[in-house]
């Protein structure tokens, strides 16, 4: 049996969100979901790993805003923390970093941070935000929520100050200053000054 009212709001992304799941890029009609967007004057996200850049290079129409998750400062710790299938996911990732500053749209590069697997050398992670030239860097805290405590412990959690410092040494090297933040949620903005 069908859900009449989530069936009504699937039908007009007015009444709600639309949220995909998983790598949005593999999906094959990405490129006609956000054109479709776009005729509708709606706001759109898209939130990529990076492991498609043929995908994000092929968009005809491109989202409000892009961002790329790069959770790790070298190919070491993106094998330790992301686990990838396919080894050859970090160049892939650099393929998209190499895209980014083409790109005419809004741009985010992301981090969570984990602390005991990828809060460590910013430096790396500095290289890749000045090869992207992104808009915005958002560096957030992992949270100990939902499944992920399955596979982490509460330690990994970073505290704001420790978040914060991370930050600051990130718009040291890169030249971004920070914009804004929200303690509780751990996250800082930076942006291009």
């Amino acid at each position: 049996m069908v859900n009449k009212k989530k069936l009504r709001e699937a039908q007009d992304p007015n009444q709600a969100a639309v949220s995909l799941s998983g790598e949005p890029t593999i999906y094959p009609k990405i490129g006609e979901l956000l054109s479709e967007f776009k005729r509708r004057h709606f706001t759109s996200f898209l939130v990529t790993n990076g492991t498609l850049p043929e995908r994000i290079a092929g968009l005809e129409t491109m989202p409000t805003s892009l961002y790329l998750s790069l959770d790790a400062p070298d190919e070491e710790t993106y094998n330790k923390v992301c686990n990838p299938q396919d080894r050859k996911n970090w160049g892939r990732i650099h393929e998209t970093i190499g895209l980014f500053p083409s790109i005419d749209t809004r741009k985010v590069v992301r981090t969570t941070l984990v602390k005991g697997l990828n809060m460590h050398k910013p430096e790396g992670y500095a290289k890749q935000l000045l090869q992207a030239q992104p808009d915005y860097v958002e560096i957030k805290a992992y949270m100990f929520i939902g499944s992920s405590r399955l596979r982490l412990s509460f330690e990994n959690m970073p505290t704001f100050p420790e978040t914060m410092s991370f930050a600051e040494e990130i718009s040291r090297l890169t030249g971004y200053g920070i914009k804004d933040h929200k303690r509780d949620s751990r996250v800082i903005l930076l942006s291009k000054k």
